[in-house]
This record gives structure tokens, sequence and C-alpha cells, in this order.
């Protein structure tokens, strides 16, 4: 960290910063909608989540893992909460009952995340993520965040129930070109060009989209109201409490799947002190989120596709777009003009960095002997994980609420019959001639891969 910044650095640094930025900026505001915030009360949520994005991105880079990995507002969380918000109404809790359950589930989840990083316990968890259950997540993952960002795409407006909105042709036409233009970039380009292509996409397709459409930015005029538990008082749900809980313990998948995935990038193994940082700061930060209103944090495993895309692993520029990032939630006329990017073009330019996780999720797949247990083991949950994604909230209505969120979320489901059948696989299934010589393999590879 010693290296002199330079003008590479500082351009390296503005393409963090619009990742951080279309990574950041639907979460708050769909958070917002879905509880129903005022007007500034969604902007205090919105500047939060910038100032807090960065610099947690920045002390993560500096004090934690030290690596570029992002760390954000997680996928994970966000799914959750808003289950919980659609489901809260049928089960006849209002919302700020739901906002005051949430933060203390939330600042529980931090506390144990913070203790799982300082005794060490991160180094037993590490070893429940084998190379199956690194594979089955990473393709999950990618399966749910490029739902996301294919629904901005098309002109949807993020959060919307089904029926309630259809799909924008020209905007989808103008976000596959920013999608097309920017692999052909990241294939075609000189190795120069193309680490940038990610930036270059958003800049060409925001001006593209400022000569053929209407502004499609978030409204953020208005007064700024600061203040703690935005979403309602701490209240004490026992059932909506535990579930948040178990979705936080979940959560740490997250900082497994992150510094797991950039191990081949980096070319060096994850310590055990750099989990114990990572889990110490990401504790720190869901905290402060139970606070503030904010969905909790995590390293973005999405970064994986960033820094395969550009091949840019120098710290400098993660940090000086960390800081970058802060600045917009300090200062409200650079977040006034940011959040005017159209976010069909940043959904189309994540998707290209997140298709990405393709790649690393075959990497884990490619080190499995596929056996027919290992095979049912990862097809188990891969499809029972995709299926659950693709059916309406209605089908849940029949379970109980307090296990409604974790089996209607698909991702989680899936991690979690992966969990299960990577740990029981040779208790219960493994006949016994077989056991001793499939063990010794099975424990060579969750070697590998912790």
């Amino acid at each position: 960290m010693t290296k002199r910044i330079k003008l590479h650095h500082w351009i390296a640094g503005l393409q963090w910063l619009f990742f951080l930025f279309t990574n950041t900026v639907v979460i708050p505001i769909t958070v917002g909608a879905a509880f129903h915030l005022p007007q500034e009360k969604m902007i205090s949520l919105l500047q939060c989540s910038f100032f807090f994005t960065g610099a947690a991105c920045m002390l993560q880079a500096m004090a934690g893992h030290k690596r570029s990995v992002m760390e954000g507002q997680s996928g994970l969380w966000w799914a959750v909460i808003l289950s919980l918000c659609y489901a809260a109404p049928s089960q006849g809790m209002s919302l700020t009952e739901l906002g005051g359950n949430l933060a203390v589930g939330i600042i529980i989840s931090g506390v144990l995340t913070i203790i799982i990083g300082l005794s060490g316990l991160s180094a037993f968890f590490s070893k429940l993520f084998t190379n199956g259950v690194m594979a089955v997540f990473m393709f999950l993952l990618g399966c749910r965040l490029n739902t996301i960002f294919l629904q901005g795409m098309l002109g949807i407006s993020f959060g919307a129930q089904t029926g309630s909105s259809q799909i924008d042709i020209p905007i989808f036409f103008l976000s596959s070109f920013v999608a097309v233009f920017v692999i052909l970039l990241s294939i075609k380009a000189t190795p120069v060009v193309s680490k940038y292509s990610l930036l270059i996409g958003i800049m060409a397709g925001w001006f593209l989209y400022a000569l053929l459409f209407d502004t499609e930015g978030i409204d953020v005029s208005g007064k700024i109201d600061i203040g703690l538990f935005p979403l309602g008082t701490p209240r004490f749900d026992l059932g909506i409490i535990l579930t948040v809980v178990i979705a936080g313990l979940i959560n740490i998948s997250n900082t497994f799947g992150a510094l797991k995935g950039t191990e081949e990038i980096y070319k060096t193994k994850t310590t055990n002190n750099q989990y114990r940082h990572s889990f110490a700061i990401s504790g720190l930060f869901t905290i402060i989120a139970g606070l503030a209103g904010m969905v909790p944090y995590a390293p973005y495993v999405s970064s994986i596709g960033f820094l395969n895309q550009t091949k840019i692993l120098e710290r400098i520029p993660f940090i000086l777009g960390g800081g970058m990032f802060m600045l917009m939630g300090i200062i409200p006329a650079i977040s006034h003009l940011m959040v005017k990017l159209p976010l069909s073009v940043g959904s189309a330019v994540l998707l290209v960095a997140y298709l990405r996780l393709l790649q690393s999720s075959l990497q884990y797949f490619a080190r499995i002997d596929l056996t027919t247990a290992n095979s049912y083991r990862l097809a188990v949950p891969l499809f029972v994980g995709i299926i659950v994604m693709t059916f309406p909230s209605s089908y849940f209505e029949s379970i109980p609420t307090i296990v409604r969120p974790l089996l209607s979320n698909g991702l989680l489901l899936g991690i979690l019959l992966s969990l299960l059948l990577e740990n029981i696989h040779f208790n219960r299934f493994t006949p016994k001639k077989q056991r001793k010589v499939s063990k010794h393999m099975y424990m060579k590879e969750s070697n590998e891969s912790a």
C-alpha cells in the first residue's frame, strides 16, 4: 500500500465506484419502498448505504481480508427481508412491527458474526463449505442475481409484483446492446482496454439512454431525515427473530464464497487470520445496518466475476473507489447526479460481470469425482433451489410462518440442502465397504478447499 497513486489507479477506482454503486443503489430503494418509507427517510437510507458500504470496503481492504472484494449489503439478506415484508400483512403484522423485529434479529446476527470471527470458529465453518457446497452456492447465486438484473434489463421495476409490470421492449434492446458491447470489449479488445470494459459500457449506455429516453433516475430531492431504527422501534417476536438469525448464520456462506473464490485469482490460500478479521468487520457493519435500517453486510461473491473481467487485482483502486463512494454518501450533490444512472444500463453491465460466476462454479465442479452418490448430492440442492426460485409466493402460504422465509427462498434452501447432504453423506448413504476409501477421498477434497 506504499505504492504511489497513478492515473490508471484513479481510472480503475472510478470503475470500482460504478460497480459499488450499481450493486448498492437498488437495495435501499426497494427496501424503503417495501416498508412504505416517506421520502426523507428513503434519502437517508440511500446515502447511509453509500457511506457505510464505501467505509466497509476500505476497512476490509486495509485491515480485514485485504483483498479487492466488495463488502456490501447481502443479496441473501435482501431476499429474506423482502420476503418477510410481502408476507407480513397476511400474518397480521404491521410493517413497523416487522421492522422492529428485523432490527433486533440483525443486531444479534452481527454480534454472532463477530464472535465467529474473533473466536476462530470460522476455521470450523470453513470445513463445512467443501467443493460441492461451493459449486452449488456459486451456481445458485449466479441464477438468483442474474434473474434480478435481467429483470432490470427488461425495464421491469425492482420488487414489482407478478402481473403489475410489462417488458419495455425499447429498454430491453438498449440494455441488450450494452451487454453484448461489454462482452465483445472484454473478449476482443486489447488488455489495456478490456480491463475497463465495464466502465466503458456504463458510460456508453448512459449516454445512449440520455439520447433516446427520458431520465430514469431515482428522485432524491428533499430533506434528509437521519435517525436510528427507521423501519420500526425494537420488538421481540421470537419467530421473526429466529428466522432472521438463521438467515444471518447462512449468510456466512458469502464470506467463504468470496474468499475461497478469489484464491485462484490471487494464487494464495485464505488464512485463518483473514477469516477472523473479515468476519469481525462484517459483523460490525451488520450491527450498524440493524441500527440504521439497512440490509446487513457480507463480502460479495460477484467480485470474483468483476476481478476475472477486469484483471485489476491491486487494492489501491479498490480503496479509491470505496473512498469516492463514501463521498457520495456525504455530499448530496454527487449522489443526486449518480442516481440518475439508468438502472437498466447498470443491470446490463452487472449481468455481464455476474455471468463469470459460472466459471467459478465449474472450477469447483471440476474438483469433484462425479460418482453416483456425488451426483445426487450436487443435483438435489441445485435442482430444488432453481425450481423453488420459479415458484410464486402464494405456493408457500400453507407453510408455518416461522420457516416460510427460508423454505420459499431457493438460494437459501439450496445452500442448506447442500450443507446437509455434504455432512451426512458418509454416515448414511455410503456402503460400508466403500466408506473408508470414499471418506479418505472426501477429506482430501475438503482439505484442498479449506
